[in-house]
């Protein structure tokens, strides 16, 4: 495990995975962003095929709309001064009968913790995503992610529970009309404490 040492080398070590190869649609392309001096980490599932081409964590659809949750700029979310971005797959797993494959669990059983170690000056994690929650909650985590969601506070300080902002949820975000009237102004707030 030398070769995490440094965080330089934990980010080369990530970037030549291929644990998942035999799986994936296409050649592992790892995208990830972490810094040891971020304060907020976004834990997300994995990318999909939009930001598999660019290369850019959270460059689509779904990255717009967490950025406008959190009334933060593209230039503020990809300071890394602010935010690491870590999902719990680097790599696209490719297409499912309802939308995007779920992550591989081999990847953040592998990846996670060592990169948790090399961003000790975080202040707050935001937890996206069933799968996230599942990771980091473990047995605190409730049965379904709306009403992991609704018990937020139980959460806080250090999390901050989120569901997917993909359009794929518009449904669950229209059903359940308070997660954007209160939830969200709780959250802005908070990451503005952070980044001021």
């Amino acid at each position: 495990m030398d070769q995490f040492n440094t965080i330089s080398g934990l980010k080369k070590n990530i970037k030549a995975c291929t644990l998942c190869e035999a799986d994936l649609p296409y050649p592992p392309k790892p995208v990830f962003s972490f810094s040891a001096r971020s304060k907020i980490l976004i834990v997300g599932q994995a990318p999909g095929i939009k930001v598999q081409k660019s290369g850019i964590p959270w460059n689509d659809a779904s990255g717009d709309r967490l950025r406008e949750w959190m009334q933060v700029s593209k230039e503020q979310f990809y300071d890394t001064k602010y935010f690491s971005i870590v999902p719990m797959a680097f790599c696209y797993p490719g297409k499912g009968k309802s939308g995007d494959l779920p992550p591989p669990p081999k990847c953040a059983e592998t990846w996670m913790q060592p990169i948790l170690d090399k961003v000790p000056e975080r202040r707050l994690t935001l937890l996206i995503g069933q799968y996230a929650q599942a990771w980091f909650l473990q047995s605190g985590k409730k049965a379904t992610l709306t009403e992991t969601v609704k018990n937020w506070q139980e959460y806080q300080p250090e999390y901050f529970v989120l569901p997917h902002p993909s359009p794929r949820n518009n449904i669950w975000l229209k059903k359940n009309p308070w997660f954007e009237k209160m939830l969200v102004p709780k959250l802005k707030k908070k990451i503005k404490g952070l980044i001021a």
